[in-house]
């Protein structure tokens, strides 16, 4: 179905602004504020596994880390964010807003690098939700990506679960760390994100959660919830 685009106009820029979650407080990148702690969260990763899959790491120590960081988080594009623990007020991790397109409405969240004390975990969760919900509801961008590297099996089902549509593999896509990469594809389109902002907002309410901490019903279900409520208002 041809979409009528006739009054599209060209979207803002992120703005350097934070965005406060229940779980997380998103901060644009501030190396006097953000290394030293990003730098404690990852090293808690003795194995190094979070940068299997990324361009760049692990590092020898504190010092490599904090002037390639100072200079690598701090770009305009992509625009990273540190992710601070609202409890705690630990930096865990960070997440950036990339390859950013006004003028088409599309834009990627890219390079997530979660230290162990994030990963799978509310936090973890509500951060892909606030950068999402200001690139849908605040800034009005028509298309929102997610890329990894096609062998990243537990990144292909995050998106998958955060409710990103697989769209195809770029074979031979690049060359990382001297080996090939195939691009795994995924995107959320702003017709698609009402649906996915409900399931992410019943996910993370107090009510769905036990005394533990633990979640009760998982994200996956609160999506089926709208879908079957969308399915019977339509009929």
């Amino acid at each position: 179905m041809a979409i009528d685009l006739k009054s599209w106009t060209s979207r803002c820029p992120p703005p350097r602004s934070p965005i406060a979650g229940r779980f997380v407080r998103i901060e644009p990148f501030e190396a006097k504020d953000h290394l030293a702690g990003l730098w404690q969260a990852f090293s808690a990763d003795t194995a190094g596994r979070i940068w299997d899959y990324l361009p760049y790491g692990p590092f020898a120590d504190a010092d490599a880390f904090y002037d390639w960081g100072a200079a690598f988080y701090g770009t305009p594009d992509p625009m990273f964010h540190a992710v601070r623990d609202v409890r705690s007020g630990a930096v865990f991790g960070v997440a950036s807003l990339m390859r950013i397109t006004p003028a088409q409405g599309v834009i990627e969240v890219g390079h997530i690098c979660y230290g162990p004390a994030l990963q799978a975990t509310p936090g973890a969760t509500e951060t892909q939700y606030l950068l999402a919900r200001r690139v849908f509801d605040e800034l009005g961008y028509r298309r929102y990506e997610w890329k990894c590297n096609n062998a990243n099996a537990a990144s292909k089902r995050a998106a998958e679960r955060l409710g990103f549509t697989f769209e195809g593999v770029f074979r031979q896509h690049m060359i990382v760390k001297d080996r090939n990469r195939d691009t795994a594809w995924f995107s959320m389109l702003d017709t698609e994100w009402p649906a996915c902002k409900v399931a992410f907002e019943g996910w993370l309410s107090p009510d769905n959660f036990d005394e533990g901490g633990q979640q009760i019903r998982p994200l996956a279900d609160f999506r089926a919830d709208f879908r079957e409520h969308d399915d019977g208002r339509s009929a």
